[in-house]
């Protein structure tokens, strides 16, 4: 029996179809789902927690506005990988993305969008948008192509 894949790099177009959808989602009402407190937040400097990536880059909005606003600029330069939500295998493909604020601030995005029917809404849910455990480095990025200040 084939051993199931975890991870994978899709296609440049397949990545800017996603987001494409993502923007879609975002501008026509999508629900957005966002773990601001996470079990394994415990176990994690809280540098890298979800709430304090939050609070220090936006400290002065709305959690739900800031993302919604930050996800609409995502680019198919800042894919990293699609991943199977291990927890909920029959849920689809979470895509990860690496963005860089300040030019300094790695932050680290995992996200999935669900759109439920033909007509019903969309669920927007962030799993991860917080300072990165690891500095990114260039090789992490497929569809890269300028050169940055990674290590």
């Amino acid at each position: 029996m084939a051993e199931e894949v975890k991870e994978r790099i899709e296609s440049e177009l397949e990545v800017k179809a996603y987001i494409q959808n993502l923007k879609f989602a975002l501008d026509n009402g999508a629900q957005i789902t966002f773990q601001v407190k996470r079990l394994v937040d415990k176990e994690r400097n809280e540098k890298y927690t979800n709430q304090y990536t939050m609070n220090t880059l936006f400290p002065d909005e709305s959690v739900e506005e800031a993302l919604k606003r930050e996800l609409r600029t995502l680019t198919v330069e800042e894919y990293i990988r699609t991943v199977k939500d291990l927890k909920f295998p029959k849920r689809s493909e979470m895509r990860e993305f690496g963005k860089v604020y300040n030019g300094t601030d790695d932050v680290y995005i995992k996200i999935r969008v669900e759109v439920l029917g033909m007509y019903g809404g969309a669920t927007v849910f962030i799993m991860s948008f917080h300072f990165a455990e690891k500095a990114f480095t260039a090789d992490m990025f497929p569809y890269r192509k300028e050169v940055t200040n990674y290590k």
